[in-house]
């Protein structure tokens, strides 16, 4: 994880800007299911998607019922977008790899 200071900034081609987001998540009914396996796997993911889309985790914490996740990102991304992505590719990954999370109506 990358050690954050207050005045780093992100330099882009025309823009400086420090904009950063706490997202706090839980699975449907607040299920204890992010747990082993599954907790590791969904941190994989998360990371994946922040290198595709060059933001950086300042702090991230997954619990057996909600995640905390700590980003700054760039000026284009807004937040509903960035949660769509996470906790879209996460749940189509999680399902697939571990079949008793299909049971869940949603992830």
């Amino acid at each position: 994880m990358a050690k954050f200071s207050s005045d780093e900034y992100r330099h882009e081609v025309n823009a400086v800007s420090l904009l950063n987001y706490h997202f706090v998540f839980i699975p449907k009914r607040r299920q204890k299911v992010l747990v082993g396996k599954i907790a590791e796997r969904l941190q994989q993911i998360i990371c994946e998607l922040v290198v595709e889309n060059r933001w950086k985790i300042i702090a991230m914490e997954i619990m057996s019922d909600h995640v905390h996740l700590f980003l700054d990102v760039k000026t284009i991304n807004d937040p509903a977008s960035i949660m769509r992505k996470i906790k879209g590719r996460a749940s189509h990954h999680l399902r697939a790899e571990f079949p008793e999370l299909k049971k869940l109506p949603t992830l």
